[in-house]
Parts: structure tokens; sequence; C-alpha cells
């Protein structure tokens, strides 16, 4: 019975550490919608690719409606061994502003994904690179809503949050159960740029200033790093660039994964932050996830069991806690259907699986095994 109090009283001191932090969403600007163009040719789109003949043909259907903000397209073949490099160049055939870049097996200490950006950004002429992920399908609208909010609030850098397409109904369960273990680290993007190394960013949609960029070594920084995008976010906040964490949801669609299996898979290698996130990082938010999101029912059975209601309380609170953020984060999904609803119970997974995310680093990643970084 000790026990029991004493993880309820945790409960309480972790759902307070939680609470302050979704309530940082009050602070969120409105999300990104089309407006007025932008600076032409202020954009050079920068796509790195291995294997992505299933995904590669929707995103440059939707790049080619784009604007005359964006100079170029340059998608960065990564040694594939797919019809990659031949659907590409099906749309540079139609479209001047596509370009093949056949890039080369990664150096010694670099991941695939950081070497193709690499090579993509060694090429790019516009003032702005925005680096797009193969899995991405943006709206004509997005370069120009990037540019002018990059511009508008002052930020050096960007990175951009999406609606995400989720294909099964295993996927519509567990993918808002992952993703909402880390807005309970980490809170919702704020309007302000970030300051502190407590931060998340996503590499599927990046914009950075080429020059400035580049001058100070684009990704060699991160070169190694399995987790590029949170690890890219907190070091150029180490060397004070004004980082923006923006919500594109309306001009942005993501379709990560085919299947709940594959997205457990996926989500292990970075779901830790293994490499970037400090051990003690990680053993306090898998114990304040633990208490917050995986005790909950346990805890209400439990005072249901011993006859103690007063033991109920904090997991009730945040069970209302949940269930309401639950509600907020639709917005971010494209059709998930009734399942989605369901979400919330997978929630002990989504903790187990940021445990085992910790304990066993996943490094290999598209046919590509990679030793520990330094």
């Amino acid at each position: 019975m000790v026990i029991l109090w004493l993880i309820a009283a945790l409960q309480a001191i972790a759902g307070v550490v939680v609470i302050a932090r979704l309530s940082r969403g009050r602070e969120r600007g409105a999300p990104l919608r089309a407006g007025a163009p932008a600076e032409t040719g202020g954009v050079s789109i920068v796509i790195p690719a291995r294997d992505e003949a299933e995904r590669i043909g929707p995103l440059l259907a939707a790049l080619a409606h784009c604007g005359d903000s964006v100079r170029e397209i340059i998608v960065v073949d990564d040694r594939s061994t797919d019809d990659t490099s031949a659907i590409v160049e099906g749309f540079a055939a139609t479209d001047a502003r596509v370009r093949l870049l056949r890039g080369v097996e990664p150096a010694t200490g670099w991941v695939g994904k950081q070497h193709a950006l690499q090579q993509g950004l060694a090429l790019a002429t516009a003032p702005w690179t925005l680096c797009l992920d193969a899995d991405a399908r943006p709206d004509p609208a997005l370069p120009d809503a990037l540019l002018v909010a990059a511009a508008e609030r002052g930020y050096d850098a960007l990175t951009a949050g999406p609606r995400f397409a989720v294909d099964t109904v295993g996927e519509s369960i567990l993918h808002p159960a992952l993703l909402a273990t880390l807005v309970y680290r980490f809170g919702p993007p704020t309007i302000a740029p970030v300051r502190t190394q407590r931060t998340i960013a996503n590499g599927q949609c990046l914009l950075v200033p080429t020059v400035r960029f580049r001058d100070t070594g684009g990704w060699a920084p991160v070169a190694a790093n399995m987790t590029e995008d949170v690890a890219l976010a907190r070091h150029l906040i180490r060397e004070g660039w004004a980082l923006g964490l923006v919500d594109a949801a309306p001009l942005l669609i993501v379709d990560m994964h085919s299947s709940a299996s594959e997205a457990w898979r996926e989500w292990g290698r970075s779901l830790a932050l293994p490499g970037v996130a400090t051990t003690r990082e990680q053993i306090v938010d898998i114990a304040t996830l633990t208490l917050t999101m995986a005790l909950p029912i346990p805890m209400l059975v439990a005072a249901a069991w011993t006859g103690q209601p007063l033991l109920a309380v904090p997991s009730l609170i945040l069970l209302a806690v949940r269930l309401l953020f639950h509600v907020v984060l639709r917005s971010n999904y494209e059709h998930p259907g009734r399942s989605y609803w369901l979400a919330p119970l997978a929630d002990p997974l989504a903790v187990a699986r940021l445990i085992w995310s910790a304990v066993r680093p996943n490094r290999r990643w598209r046919g590509r095994t990679y030793a520990q970084s330094g």
C-alpha cells in the first residue's frame, strides 16, 4: 500500500511537469497557410532518396505545381537499387527545375541521409535551401509560406510539423501514442524562436539559409547521428541560431509508414533520441512518461481493488489531460478513422518502445548498418 501511495505522489509531481509543458500550446502561432508569394527563385529544394521508387513520384508531382519561388529541385539518389533514378529523370524531362544527382557512397563517419543532403547542399544556388524527405506531400504553397514565416518571425532556420497520413488501423492507434511521447517530453511548438536544448525538430521539412549553413559546415557536425534532425537543431541553438518550429499541417502531409509494425520499427531508431539526449535526460523522460502515460489505468485498477479512491485522483486527472490532448492532436492526422480514438490505450506500448529505444539503439537504416557515434 505504501508503494501505491508513493506512485500516486510521483504521478502528481510528474503530472504538474507535463501539464506545464503542454500549457505552452497557448503560445503556438497559427498554422501556416497559403498566402502571398515569396521572392522569385528564393529556395532550392534538396531531397535525399534511397530506394524511394514508391514515394518519390508523388512528391515530385506535388512540387511541379510550386510557384516561382522554387529555383531548383535537387534529388540526390543515395545509391538506390530500385527505379528511383529513372523516375526522377522522367520528371526532369518535363520540369527544367528538377535535377538528379547520383550520390556517392557515404564517407566514413557519415550516415547516408546527411551525406546525401550535404551533396545536395553543395549544389544549391538559391538563398534558402528546403530539405524534404521523399515521404512528404507538400501543398504548392508550402515553400512560400516557409520563406515568409522565416522573414516575418526572425528565424535563422526553421523546421515544420506536418499532418500525418496513417494507412492501417494498427498504425492509426500506435502512431498517435508514439507522437504523444514527444509532445509530453518537449511540449508543442511556440511562435518564439527556440533557445533551449530541450527541443525536437522534424527532418522531413527543414529550411536553412544556404550560404550561412554551408559555411558553418552544413550537416558535418551531425554526420554520424541517426536522429540527425534533433541533433542539428540542438547544434544550431548552441551556435546561437534562432530556430523556428512551425505548424505546417494545413500545407504538408507526410506518409511515413505503411503498417503498425513498420511504425514500431522505424520510430525505435529515434524515439529516445539516442546519441543526442544524455543518459540523465533519457532516464528522466522514461520515468515521467511511465508515471503519466503508462500507469494511470493500472493505478485506477489498484485503487478500485484496494478500496482507496484517493489513489485514483492523480490518474483521473492525467487521463483527462491525455484525452483532451488527443482531441487537439486530431488535427495533425489525415483521415485517421475511428480507430484513432483508441490510441491512448497504446500509451503503455509507446512508453515500452521508448525504453527499448534507449536500451537498444538501432543504427540500421535502408540496408546500411552504422557504427556507434563517438
